[in-house]
């Protein structure tokens, strides 16, 4: 008994140890998308506009709206999106103008 009691005390520590892990692996993404979606934009003063969605691992692309200032003097200061694309396997990103409701 005093075994069992032992073994599901450990298992119970191992498996917190590997969802900290895992969570923090995610930050860790997350924190590598936004720095490289916020180089590759074209935009002064670039923020993240929402939560990324992620999708599968097969596909290995999460995608991330980016808020800024179009730099070009004959666009006034006027606020912009875009819409960034990061390969999750190569550690790219990949921005392209988005204008939500356009067509």
């Amino acid at each position: 008994m005093k075994f069992l009691s032992s073994l599901l005390i450990a298992c119970a520590l191992f498996s917190g140890a590997v969802q900290a892990s895992s969570s923090q692996a995610w930050n860790q993404q997350r924190q590598q998308m936004l720095k490289a979606c916020l180089a590759a934009s074209q935009f002064k003063n670039a923020h993240a506009r929402g939560k990324p969605a992620e999708f599968d691992d097969q596909l290995g692309i999460s995608a991330l709206l980016i808020e800024g200032v179009y730099p070009q003097k004959h666009m006034q200061q006027r606020t912009g999106t875009e819409l960034c694309l990061y390969d999750r396997k190569q550690q790219h990103a990949y921005v392209s103008e988005w204008t939500p409701g356009a067509q």
